[in-house]
């Protein structure tokens, strides 16, 4: 099972509220004018670490170092005296409309082979072929954005309970409260290092950023840099996998390569036509209900299609995978189709309008029983199965690999 352990952690000094300036949504969900706009709300704000301009070339992972050093010479990032968790509490409205609230600890997850166990992927991941978060680790010797894991074992949402000393709390533009609290007594950093170490943890999002901590440790065992022992963890939100603790929304599938008449007839080899809808953000409630996923056209109009047992019955309990496995017998693909990836039905509805797409499918989230089967039998999803939400805040907590002395750099 895996290391779950307290460190000591690299946090802005600022006021409770002050970490509404500071932080910013996972890099790979900014566009470059939300990175703009996030850069412009404060000097200190963490994109300008965590999302590095490509305008300023190969030197800017170099360039978000010195920033990273400047600001904890200057005293705007400090560390912890001693080593801890954050807990990290999220207050919202789910697609619903029902209030929310859910609560991970941040800590460092022991960094494990492929295939070891432990540490446990949910779906099959995209080729990426940038390594930027692997040049950002290795200058700034710092994990600044953290997996988000789930843990299997039973009562981790209990032992997170109890409030932590106050750090931070703020209110984000989509209205979703976050707030950060630190664990320092010793007995419950114990029993929260237990706790998550004695089940495995699945990666629900940020499997690309396990892979790169796990070439990151590589590296270091090969040449005995000092950031060695540090590089055998890596920052990682944990929350127990429970309904309560999770709010799963669907990421559809937008369509390139094949027009709606195409998808029509790709779709009618293994489902039955039911209705005619103008989409909107209802017909996600409506596909629920009726067992339909949802092709979409440019104009708005939309078809909903319900699986027919026969064809797809055998198959797991997943959206994604019945129409991957349609796509397939009708002798296309998802690179033949052109599939993309895009969650909100408003978003998908821009798209389109834009022209950016020839038409999509929506499908439905992903059924908690099926990420714990996932998890259980050793499973893998398609790609991009499954959107966690709300996102986590970057700029919360960093987790130095190493200390300052080492940080610097001359070039």
């Amino acid at each position: 099972m895996p290391r779950f352990e307290p460190f000591p952690a690299l946090r802005y000094r600022v006021p409770a509220t002050g970490l509404w300036d500071l932080s910013a949504p996972p890099y790979d969900v900014l566009s470059p004018a939300d990175r703009a706009a996030y850069a412009a709300r404060h000097p200190r704000n963490i994109v300008h670490l965590d999302v590095p301009l490509e305008q300023d070339g190969a030197g800017r992972y170099d360039k978000a170092a010195r920033e990273l050093e400047a600001w904890r010479a200057e005293g705007s990032l400090v560390v912890d005296d001693t080593p801890t968790f954050t807990l990290y509490r999220m207050t919202f409205n789910d697609d619903a409309g029902r209030k929310r609230s859910t609560v991970g600890v941040l800590g460092a997850l022991e960094v494990v082979d492929e295939g070891a166990g432990g540490v446990l992927p949910h779906e099959r991941t995209t080729p990426k072929a940038k390594t930027d978060r692997l040049e950002l680790t290795r200058a700034t010797l710092t994990n600044l954005s953290p997996v988000w894991g789930l843990s299997l074992c039973t009562g981790l949402s209990e032992l997170l309970r109890d409030p932590g000393e106050p750090v931070g709390v703020f209110t984000d533009e989509n209205g979703v409260e976050h707030r950060v609290e630190r664990v320092t007594e010793a007995e419950r950093i114990e029993a929260i290092s237990r706790a998550v170490g004695s089940q495995p943890v699945v990666i629900a999002d940020g499997h690309h950023r396990y892979a790169i901590s796990r070439t990151y440790r590589d590296e270091t065992r090969a040449t005995g840099d000092a950031v060695a022992p540090a590089a055998e963890t890596t920052l990682t939100y944990v929350a127990e996998l429970v309904a309560e603790q999770l709010s799963i929304a669907a990421i559809h599938r937008l369509v390139t390569d094949a027009d709606a008449h195409r998808m029509t007839a790709i779709l009618g080899t293994c489902y039955d036509r039911v209705a005619e809808v103008q989409v909107s953000s209802a017909t996600l409630s409506q596909m629920d209900s009726e067992g339909c996923i949802c092709l979409v056209r440019p104009d708005g109009s939309g078809t909903l299609w319900r699986e027919r047992p026969a064809d797809l019955g055998s198959l797991r309990a997943l959206d994604s995978a019945r129409l991957e496995h349609t796509l397939t017998a009708a002798g296309s693909s998802l690179d033949d189709a052109g599939i993309a990836y895009q969650h909100g039905v408003s978003e998908v509805l821009e798209i389109l309008r834009a022209g950016l797409a020839k038409c999509a499918v929506l499908i439905r989230p992903v059924p908690l029983e099926e990420i714990r089967r996932t998890a259980d039998e050793g499973l893998l999803m398609p790609p991009k199965s499954t959107f966690f939400t709300p996102k986590l805040r970057t700029g919360l907590v960093l987790r130095p690999l190493a200390g300052r002395g080492q940080v610097i750099d001359a070039r």
